[in-house]
């Protein structure tokens, strides 16, 4: 054993150059790559893919030539074969660790969800803020960070909310049935138009008399501001604002709820005095 051992000494020792070689050549070729995609227009997520793809094809190739080194009677047919009953076990073994690593190529490739885009996915709802290949980081409304394995996102319906840089609002307004409906309709249209988160260029502003309710009849009123959630927030607070005063200075009503009450017997009336 010591003999061949030492026999073995030359090739271990070629291999070890032949790892170190790969190693080095391996860095240059992500340096290259990297250099090389920062000068396109492919997304930074994408670009982290591919860099990472040829620096493993680089690693794949140097280890098979240490191993035909040290090893000559190694085949590439022979290590391939090993390499696919190897694959097969290890599949079986990190089955949700590959179901990650195939669902986030996915993820990078497709052009849907990109960095710093708002989701909800599975009641979960936050800011990307760095997708990996096994895992996408969420930064939630509340400041809390979240680590979801890339599988949920890709088997899961997810709502991209900021696919657009405009998204619609809708509240619900309604006004006392004694008012007019065409004026109520027209002076909150009007109130909606003066606000400045409002985008008026190419989205309209709808108004609808929805139903007619318990105590008024309702209006549904949808606009156009910003996708996030923030400029969701912040127009809403404006719209709501500008439409109660726009309101009350004309003069119609937003009644509070009624209720009317009927007994089956006649009620008596005490005087305490």
């Amino acid at each position: 054993m010591i003999k061949a051992t030492i026999a073995l000494l030359p090739e271990l020792a070629v291999a070890l150059v032949v790892i170190l070689l790969t190693w080095l050549i391996a860095k240059f070729v992500r340096f290259i790559v990297k250099q090389t995609l920062n000068k396109s227009k492919m997304r930074p997520s994408l670009c982290g893919l591919v860099i990472m793809l040829s620096g493993l094809a680089v690693w794949i190739f140097g280890l098979m030539s240490a191993a035909i080194i040290l090893f000559p009677n190694l085949t590439p047919a022979s290590m391939l074969a090993g390499l696919g009953l190897g694959s097969v076990a290890i599949g079986f073994a990190f089955k949700d660790t590959f179901e990650n690593f195939l669902a986030g190529i996915i993820i990078l490739l497709r052009k849907e969800m990109r960095i710093n885009d708002h989701i909800e996915c599975e009641d979960l709802e936050g800011k990307v803020e760095d997708i990996a290949i096994r895992e996408t980081h969420i930064r939630q409304t509340d400041g809390q960070l979240v680590i979801v394995p890339n599988s949920v996102l890709f088997k899961n319906p997810l709502t991209i909310r900021t696919d657009l840089d405009q998204r619609r609002a809708t509240i619900i307004c309604g006004i006392a049935y004694d008012e007019d409906v065409a004026e109520g309709r027209k002076v909150i249209k009007k109130a909606v138009e003066g606000c400045s988160t409002v985008i008026k260029d190419n989205r309209p502003i709808q108004i609808f008399a929805q139903e007619f309710a318990d105590s008024s009849i309702n209006f549904e009123i949808t606009w156009w501001p910003g996708s996030k959630p923030v400029d969701i927030r912040t127009s809403r607070d404006e719209v709501v604002e500008a439409v109660k005063k726009a309101l009350d200075d004309a003069g119609i009503e937003i009644p509070f709820p009624y209720r009317t009450m009927t007994f089956k017997e006649p009620l008596s009336l005490v005087d305490e005095n």
